[in-house]
């Protein structure tokens, strides 16, 4: 028989319905807002006519971004060093995290406490500069993937691991598997959860990432997506002062059409953002429990 459904529960269903459909929208919004901004008419843009839907619409200020001859190298300098610096990430966290689980290791407390230390306090930006300058890491790819060990992803895994039954370990030590053994073949299939999740954490971090790459490369081969970006979003005032400069001269400029400092942020916003909403979904389904067995022991 079915139960039957009293007026309070009906009521507190459609206030959770109304509650959690409106805080979606406020989510999605914004993207949506910067979407309908690269689309329409640049000079309504900057007036802040456009609100809900598109004015106009037309794809230059994405063609102009494509026109860079320096975006296809930055591309592919992004991916890699995204793609490498979350892989070695995962992988010598991990391990780290492994080590110190194991009570034979020599002075795991103090290893794990010198790590945590480094979580507190940190030199600054001009001695981190200055020690990568001497270890010759300047217009130097390994300046991206190096210093793969975080403390916080560290403590995540460390946590994680000893969640893991001691007694999978033992029965695989009886069956003669050693530690490398042991890493591979049985904590980091079990670690998935948690392992995507500082995998999210670090991806994000190097995609967005540009501050090293204008503090330490000078060789334009090695410049970044996100770097160059913000070169052009520089670049952009510089536009808009040379159509106020043709416009006073009397020369016509279709305002439609040209690029306006408000339209070159909201594209290169949309295109930094699109590739982690593109990727996020996959690791959606390991990240709440792989955060929350990670963060809480017991």
């Amino acid at each position: 028989m079915k139960a039957k459904i009293t007026v309070g529960e009906t009521a507190f269903d459609i206030v959770n319905y109304v509650f959690f459909g409106v805080f979606t929208l406020s989510c999605i919004f914004p993207f949506y807002y910067m979407l309908i901004n690269t689309i329409s008419r640049n000079d309504l843009v900057s007036r802040g006519l456009i609100m809900l839907l598109p004015r106009g619409i037309h794809f230059n200020n994405y063609i102009n971004l494509l026109r860079s001859r320096d975006l296809p190298g930055a591309v592919f300098m992004s991916v890699a060093r995204t793609v490498l610096g979350t892989g070695l990430t995962v992988l010598c966290t991990s391990f780290v995290a492994y080590g110190i689980t194991k009570r034979e290791l020599w002075h795991r407390k103090a290893v794990y406490r010198f790590f945590i230390f480094t979580m507190y306090f940190n030199a600054g930006l001009i001695p981190w500069y200055l020690n990568m300058r001497m270890l010759h890491l300047t217009n130097n790819f390994l300046a991206y993937i190096i210093g793969v060990v975080s403390a916080f992803n560290l403590i995540l895994v460390k946590t994680y691991i000893e969640s893991i039954p001691a007694s999978l370990e033992e029965s695989a030590e009886i069956d003669g598997a050693g530690y490398l053994l042991i890493y591979f073949r049985l904590i980091l299939p079990l670690a998935k959860p948690i392992l995507a999740t500082i995998a999210i954490f670090t991806a994000v971090g190097q995609w967005n990432s540009f501050m090293d790459t204008l503090i330490l490369m000078q060789d334009k081969r090695l410049y970044t997506l996100q770097y160059i970006l913000w070169q052009y979003l520089q670049e952009a005032s510089r536009v808009v002062d040379m159509v106020r400069a043709l416009s006073s001269t009397g020369i016509t400029v279709d305002p439609s059409q040209i690029l306006t400092i408000t339209s070159v942020k909201m594209t290169v916003a949309l295109v930094v953002t699109l590739p982690v909403l593109l990727v996020y979904p996959f690791f959606q389904k390991y990240f709440v429990r792989g955060i929350m067995i990670g963060a809480v022991k017991g």
